[in-house]
C-alpha cells in the first residue's frame, strides 16, 4: 500500500474552536464483528467517587446489543459501565456495588446519527451524589432510575477496565473513537474539552490543559503500531485486542470523512467495519449503499474514492460502484436506472445515466476499483488496480442534482459484496490522479452561509401575560411565525416586515389580515428578536411558545420585474423574500427579488377570507399546474387559475385569476424560498411504510423541517431542533391546525439530513409522496451529529 500522507490529496483546514485552530489527527475504528476492544488494569486504585470521561464518538452499527463504551467490574454484582441502550441508543450509566444498584441513569437523547461526530462527557461526583452528561457541549436532562450513591464505584478500582466491550466479554462497541481523555479525581464539564467556534457557531474540540490524576489517560491513537499509547504523561497505556494499524483512521471530529450511510439501508445488505464494508445477506435482491457526503453538481469539483471487491457468488456481472443521485432507491438496480450517473460493473460494462454499454476489463474478488469523478467537466474515469479503463465523458449532469458515491450488487439471487470502501480515511491503495480530492468535510466547498443561525433561528419561550422582549434570535428578523405549544386553541400567528409588525395572518385559517394596532400582538422587530404585548394568544401567562424566525432584507423596496409592481424585502444569499403586491384579476407576473427561481411560494390574500395556496417545485412533475393549501389537509389539486400553469423564473412568479393569488384590488403577501446549498432545501421523498423510514439528504443538520403528503389528504407537520433539543424530534405542530404540540410521528435530525421514524400516513405511507421544506442549524461541512 502506498503511504500518500493525507496532505498529498487533501488540505487540512481544521475547524478552529473560538479561533483556536485545534486539529485532531486520528481516530480508532472498533468493529463489533471483530470483538475489538482496549483493556488496562490499573496498578493502584484511583478516585472511585470522582472522575471525568471525555471522548468524541462516531457510530458504525446502530443496532448492537447494549454496546459498552467504558466498562469495568469483577462480576455482575460489582460493575460500573457507560453503555448505549439497544432500542434507542441513549447513553446509560450503570453501577452495581455489592449486589446493590448504586446508579442507573439514562439520557433522553437518542444518539443514532452515523454521519457525524458526537462529543460525550460523563462526569461523576459520587460525594455529591451527582452524575453529569454533556452531548456536544450541552448538559443533558437525565432520566434517573436509581440515583447515584455516595460509595466507591468500580471505575478506578484495580480490576481490568475495558474500552469498547462489557467487562467480561461481548457487547462490543461499533464505531470510531477519537480524543479520549480520562481525568482521575476531578468532575469536569464539557468546556474543559471543547468550545464554540466563533465563526461557525459549532461545538468543536480544544486541547485539555489540566492534570490527569493517578489513573488518568489521554488516547490520541497517533501510533498505528501502539494504538493504546497514553500520551498524558502518565504512561497508562492500553492493550489493543483485535485492533490493527488499519483501524487507525484519518476520520476525526476536525475533518469528518464520508462512510456508507446506514440510515439509507437496503433490505438485503449490511454494513460493518465502521460502515466501510458492505455485505449481502445471502442470494437476495439488488441493493446499493450511498455515501454520507453528497456532492452538489452546481458546486463542481473533482473527487475520488476506491472500493475493494469482496466475495462473488453466482453468475454476477453487475456488482459495481460509481455515483448515483439522491433519487436512487437503495433497493433499485443502478445498471438500469437514470438515477445512476455513472458506474463500472465487474462484468466490464459501464452505465451512464441509465444506459449500459461495454467499457473495460472484468474484475473480481480483491481487485481495487477507483472512481474519479470530475463534476466541473462532466466526466469520470475508473481504474482497476491502478490501471485506467478510460475516460467517460458527457455524463449528463443536472445542475440541481446531488451526487453520492455508491457500491452495490445489481442482480437478483446472486451475491456480491465490497470488502472495503475507502473515501480517504485510509491511505489510498493507488496514487490518485492529480487534483482529485477525498470525500471529507475539509474538501467540501465553503457554504454561502457559514453560520446558519444568522439567517434563520428557532426560539422557544414561556409567556408572562405582560409586555416583554424575546431575545436570543441572533439577528433582527423580518418574518416571525409564532405558535403556542401548550394551549390546544392557539392559532398560528405570522408577522412580517412588509406588512408591518402590527398586522396578523393565521396559517391555519382563511381569515383576512387582522390589524392589531397599539393593542395588538407584536409591536416591533428588534435587533436580537422581537417584542410582544401581553396578549394571551402569543404571550399567555405560563403558556409555552415556539417562534420560527427568518431574516429577509429589511425595509421593502419597489420591484418592477413583473407586470405587477411589488414591494420586496429580499435576502438573496439566503434565498428568501417577502413580496407584497396588489392583485389585478388578470394573468400577471410578480417580481420576487431573488437570484434563482423559487422552490416554494406561500401566498395569502390579505383582504379576503380565502385559502392560503402553496407552490412547491417537487409537487408532481408539473408543479406549476398544481396547488397545495396550507390551511388544509387536502392533497394537491390541478388548478390553472393559481399559477397560470407557468413555472417561476429567476426574476418573477406568475399568477392568474384566483382569489387567493390575484384578486382585483386586493392586497396579497407571498413568502418565496429557493434552496441554498448548506442552508435550505425543498424536495420530496416517497414513503416506505416502515418504522425504518426514508432518509432524506439535505446537506446540513436541519433546525426546521415541515412535511406534507401530496397524493392524499394529511397534515402539514412541523418539526424543529428546539422541541426537544435532541433526537428524536418528535414534538410536532401542524401548520394547518390550532392544536397543542403532539409527541408522535418522530423524525431524527442528523448532521446531513433527516430520517423518518414513523409509519403514520402523514409522514411515511408506503408509496405515498411527500414534499418538505428544511432550514439548517449548521451546514454539513461544519456540523456535528445531534
Amino acid at each position: 500500500m502506498i503511504d500518500l500522507g493525507i496532505n498529498l490529496f487533501q488540505e487540512i483546514a481544521a475547524l478552529g474552536g473560538g479561533g483556536g485552530g485545534y486539529s485532531i489527527s486520528n481516530s480508532l475504528r472498533f468493529n463489533n464483528d471483530d470483538s475489538a476492544y482496549l483493556t488496562r488494569t490499573p496498578a493502584s486504585a484511583g478516585n472511585r467517587k470522582t472522575w471525568t470521561w471525555s471522548g468524541w464518538v462516531k457510530f458504525g452499527g446502530l443496532s448492537e446489543t447494549f454496546p459498552r463504551l467504558f466498562s469495568t467490574g469483577t462480576d455482575a454484582n460489582n460493575r460500573t459501565e457507560i453503555l448505549f441502550i439497544t432500542s434507542t441508543n441513549q447513553i446509560r450509566f450503570l453501577s452495581t456495588v455489592g449486589g446493590v444498584s448504586r446508579g442507573v441513569i439514562d439520557t433522553n437523547a437518542s444518539l443514532r446519527d452515523a454521519s457525524g461526530w458526537y462529543h460525550l462527557v460523563i462526569s461523576l461526583n459520587a460525594s455529591a451524589t451527582t452524575l453529569s452528561v454533556y452531548i456536544n457541549g450541552v448538559q443533558q436532562t437525565l432520566a434517573v432510575t436509581t440515583a447515584i450513591a455516595n460509595v466507591d464505584h468500580m471505575i478506578n478500582a484495580t480490576n481490568a477496565h475495558n474500552i469498547g466491550r462489557y467487562f467480561g466479554s461481548g457487547n462490543h462497541f461499533d464505531g470510531y473513537l477519537s480524543e479520549v481523555n480520562f481525568i482521575d479525581g476531578q468532575a469536569l464539564t464539557a468546556d474543559d474539552f471543547g468550545e464554540i467556534n466563533a465563526t461557525t457557531g459549532e461545538w468543536v474540540p480544544k486541547a485539555y490543559e489540566g492534570t490527569y490524576g493517578t489513573n488518568g489517560f489521554y488516547l490520541e491513537f497517533k501510533d498505528g503500531a501502539a494504538l493504546g499509547d497514553d500520551t498524558s504523561g502518565n504512561t497508562n497505556d492500553w492493550t489493543p485486542t483485535n485492533l490493527a494499524s488499519t483501524d487507525q483512521m484519518l476520520d476525526t471530529p476536525t475533518n469528518n470523512f464520508s462512510t456508507l450511510n446506514p440510515l439509507r439501508k437496503p433490505t438485503y445488505a449490511t454494513l460493518s467495519d465502521g460502515n466501510l464494508v458492505a455485505t449481502t445477506t445471502g442470494s437476495q435482491n439488488v441493493w446499493n449503499f450511498a455515501s454520507t457526503i453528497g456532492l452538489p453538481v452546481n458546486q463542481g469539483g473533482k473527487f475520488i474514492f476506491e472500493a475493494t471487491l469482496g466475495t462473488l457468488e453466482g453468475a454476477t456481472t453487475l456488482t459495481g460502484m460509481g455515483f448515483i443521485t439522491q433519487d436512487q432507491s437503495p433497493n433499485s438496480a443502478t445498471h438500469s436506472s437514470s438515477d445512476c450517473v455513472v458506474a463500472y460493473f465487474c462484468g466490464g460494462s459501464k452505465t451512464v445515466a441509465g444506459v449500459n454499454s461495454a467499457y473495460g476489463a472484468t474484475y473480481t474478488t480483491n481487485d481495487v476499483i477507483t472512481c474519479a469523478i470530475d463534476i466541473t467537466n462532466d466526466s469520470a474515469e475508473f481504474f482497476k488496480n491502478g490501471v485506467s479503463q478510460g475516460t467517460i465523458t458527457s455524463l449528463g449532469l443536472n445542475s440541481s442534482d446531488t451526487l453520492f458515491a455508491f457500491v452495490g450488487n445489481n442482480q437478483s439471487s446472486v451475491d456480491g459484496s465490497w470488502s472495503l470502501v475507502n473515501f480517504g480515511q485510509l491511505d489510498f491503495t493507488y496514487t490518485p490522479p492529480a487534483g482529485f480530492l477525498a470525500l471529507c468535510a475539509d474538501n467540501l466547498p465553503e457554504p454561502t452561509i457559514v453560520d446558519s443561525e444568522t439567517q434563520f433561528n428557532v426560539v422557544t419561550y414561556t409567556g408572562t401575560g405582560s409586555p416583554r422582549s424575546i431575545t436570543g434570535v441572533g439577528f433582527e428578523p423580518d418574518f416571525v411565525w409564532i405558535k403556542g405549544r401548550s394551549d390546544p386553541a392557539d392559532y398560528h400567528f405570522l408577522f412580517d416586515v412588509v406588512r408591518g409588525p402590527d398586522k396578523v395572518l393565521k396559517s391555519n385559517a382563511t381569515d383576512a389580515e387582522y390589524f392589531g394596532g397599539g393593542t395588538g400582538y407584536f409591536p416591533s422587530f428588534d435587533s436580537d428578536g422581537f417584542s410582544l404585548t401581553g396578549n394571551g394568544l402569543v404571550n399567555g401567562n405560563t403558556n409555552t411558545y415556539v417562534a420560527w424566525c427568518w431574516k429577509a432584507g429589511g425595509t421593502a423596496v419597489t420591484n418592477t420585474d413583473g407586470s405587477i409592481t411589488s414591494q420586496v424585502s429580499a435576502n438573496v444569499d439566503a434565498g428568501f423574500s417577502i413580496v407584497g403586491y396588489t392583485g389585478t384579476g388578470a394573468a400577471a407576473t410578480i417580481g420576487h427579488g431573488l437570484s434563482s427561481a423559487p422552490d416554494m411560494i406561500i401566498v395569502k390574500n390579505r383582504d379576503y377570507a380565502v385559502l392560503w395556496v402553496v407552490y412547491h417545485s417537487s409537487n408532481t412533475s408539473a408543479p406549476e399546474t398544481e396547488a397545495l393549501i396550507l390551511n388544509s389537509t387536502d392533497a394537491t389539486v390541478d388548478n390553472n387559475t393559481v399559477w397560470n400553469d407557468t413555472a417561476p423564473t429567476s426574476s418573477v412568479f406568475s399568477v392568474e385569476t384566483s382569489l387567493a393569488t390575484n384578486q382585483l384590488n386586493d392586497k396579497h403577501i407571498a413568502y418565496c424560498f429557493h434552496s441554498v446549498e448548506g442552508f435550505s432545501k425543498f424536495g420530496s421523498y416517497v414513503g416506505n411504510g416502515s418504522a425504518d423510514g426514508p432518509f432524506v439528504y439535505t446537506g446540513f443538520r436541519p433546525a426546521f423541517v415541515m412535511i406534507k403528503r401530496t397524493d392524499s389528504s394529511d397534515e402539514w407537520a412541523m418539526h424543529d431542533s428546539a422541541r426537544p433539543s435532541y433526537n428524536p424530534a418528535n414534538l410536532r405542530l401542524l401548520a394547518n391546525g390550532s392544536g397543542a404540540e403532539l409527541s408522535t410521528q418522530p423524525i431524527d435530525l442528523t448532521a446531513n439530513g433527516f430520517k423518518v421514524r414513523s409509519t403514520a400516513p402523514s409522514h411515511n405511507a408506503s408509496g405515498g409522496t411527500y414534499i418538505y421544506m428544511a432550514f439548517a442549524e449548521a451546514p454539513f461541512k461544519n456540523a456535528v451529529a445531534r
